[in-house]
């Protein structure tokens, strides 16, 4: 078959997109964890026999952006060879750029005539894995060894036998453990499924009309990478904004006909505290927002990031050093990628819009079912308003602006597996004085315990409102415990807490940024 031929080279690389979604489907049909199978707190991916990024696949695109670095991790840590059957487990940030010790990678190679032809590998948040607190998601930690169990490049499977001291190991460090390797097998059967989409494609096609076809789907990744950037404004754009903490961030990009540079040096140093991200997690910023910028209607592949650049200062909070904690990294990354979508917003004000809520604000609330007895871990992201722009009003609640096609647990979902009440979920709306463009709503959530339990949370924007263009600034996030409706306690990061019966946790979501109208 001729290698030559267009169609055939859209239909493989059709297929490589399949293979990815088939894996995310059978990851959410089987997983047991609500966060995975409701929220779809996954990625999924087909990377090349490098580890070079395929298809983009299914699930949050900062997920989907790790899996290309960890396999590259993987084969730059192997310590023997990778075989047929192997399947490689980890969660160390410090291989790969993976989020925080919650996520877990699951990477296969795919083996083709005794070569290896390429990888399958797909990221889920499991809900426990061990640490100081439920849900593994402490804020008063000073390292990361003290976040829970952290995985390096490791078989969990070895020429299709399964490493049981390994899944042993996972199970004693985990408060949700058959949770924890029921998710496992949920992750293994995707890779599975995907491994045999692939080698399929291969018998069908033959090696050199599969491999030529990746390279064209590189070649076009970065053709449309380069006709996004030449639409773009070119000469530098540096923005500085303080954070809720008082610490000014500052970014500064370059763009020119064939590079864009994101210069990230100026950051803060790294924290004693979970509130940093590795290289290869900036990168991943840096990558989304480059997509969202020069092509955001096709899948991503290695060749799409052909143009970029990131620079980094090694022991800054976007560079931070192996020792130090990372829990609450999406904070940090959403804080990046808004702050570069607000120094382009000012060059692009007719084609960018104005804040969004600005946070992930992730949640988890952990304790013993009141009618099961079983233990549980409630882990969920929160939507909110996205911002105005010169010609029309937000929209929302939406999860934030890097968080991709994820929805919200339902109401009965929640009550069912938790044993809470939700009392509340209700819209926001802008207030204040008028604008011509008002930023999407925000929700306020409430949930009520019927047994103990205990909080963990952590967000952005509690005290810097959420950015506008050319009009009124917008509006905070805030948490709130109210005890036995008696007494209120106002949280921003905090882990560990305590909540009684009756006692209810309030969350409130910023509307979106305004905007006046362009021209």
């Amino acid at each position: 078959m001729s290698s030559d031929d267009l169609f055939t080279r859209t239909v493989i690389q059709a297929g490589f997109e399949a293979a990815a979604q088939e894996m995310f489907d059978t990851l959410r049909k089987t997983a047991m964890s609500p966060i995975i199978y409701e929220v779809l707190d996954v990625g999924t991916g087909v990377l090349d026999a490098d580890g070079q990024l395929v298809s983009s696949g299914a699930g949050i695109p900062g997920f989907i952006g790790v899996l290309d670095k960890s396999v590259k991790a993987i084969l730059a840590s192997a310590k023997e060879p990778v075989e047929d059957g192997d399947v490689f487990i980890l969660n160390d940030p410090n291989f790969g750029g993976v989020t925080h010790l919650n996520d877990i990678v699951l990477a296969e190679p795919v083996f083709f005539q005794g070569k290896r032809v390429a990888w399958v590998a797909s990221i889920a948040h499991w809900g426990d894995i061990g640490g100081k607190t439920p849900g593994s998601m402490a804020v008063d930690v000073t390292e990361i060894i003290a976040e829970g169990l952290r995985l390096p490049p490791v078989k969990i499977y070895k020429a299709g036998q399964r490493n049981e001291a390994v899944v042993d190991i996972i199970r004693c460090n985990s408060r949700l453990p058959d949770f924890a390797l029921g998710d496992l097998s949920a992750q293994f059967a995707a890779g599975r499924r995907g491994n045999r989409v692939i080698v399929d494609l291969f018998q069908r096609y033959g090696r050199a009309t599969v491999f030529d076809a990746i390279e064209a789907g590189f070649d076009e990744g970065k053709t449309r990478a380069l006709d996004g950037l030449a639409a773009l404004p070119k000469g530098r754009f540096s923005f500085t904004a303080t954070q809720d903490d008082g610490e000014e961030w500052a970014v500064s990009l370059e763009i020119s006909d064939t590079r864009f540079i994101f210069d990230l040096t100026a950051a803060p140093d790294a924290e004693a505290a979970p509130h940093n991200t590795s290289r290869d997690g900036a990168m991943v910023v840096c990558q989304m927002f480059f997509k969202a910028l020069t092509d955001p209607e096709r899948f991503a592949n290695a060749g799409s990031f052909a143009p970029l650049e990131v620079r980094t200062r090694e022991g800054s909070v976007f560079h931070a050093d192996p020792t130090k904690p990372q829990g609450y990294y999406f904070e940090t990354r959403i804080r990046l990628f808004d702050l570069l979508w607000q120094a382009m917003a000012q060059a692009m004000p007719d084609r960018l819009p104005a804040g969004h809520f600005g946070t992930i604000f992730g949640t988890v609330i952990a304790g013993t079912h009141p009618d099961t007895g079983r233990r549980y871990t409630m882990v969920e992201p929160q939507m909110g308003g996205w911002g105005a722009t010169g010609a029309r009003d937000g929209t929302g609640p939406l999860f934030s602006s890097s968080h991709g096609d994820t929805f919200n647990c339902p109401v009965e979902i929640a009550e069912a597996r938790y044993g809470y009440e939700v009392l509340e979920k209700s819209l926001i709306f802008s207030e204040g004085s008028a604008v011509e463009f008002r930023g999407g709503p925000g929700i306020c959530s409430r949930y009520q315990m019927r047994a103990k339990a205990t909080l963990s949370a952590g967000f952005s924007r509690a005290k810097e409102p959420v950015w506008s263009l050319n009009a009124t600034s917008g509006h905070t996030n805030s948490l709130k415990v109210h005890r036995a409706r008696q007494t209120v306690e106002d949280y921003v990061f905090v882990s560990g807490l305590e909540l009684a019966p009756e006692d209810v946790v309030e969350i409130r979501t910023s509307c979106g940024g305004n905007a006046a109208r362009a021209g």
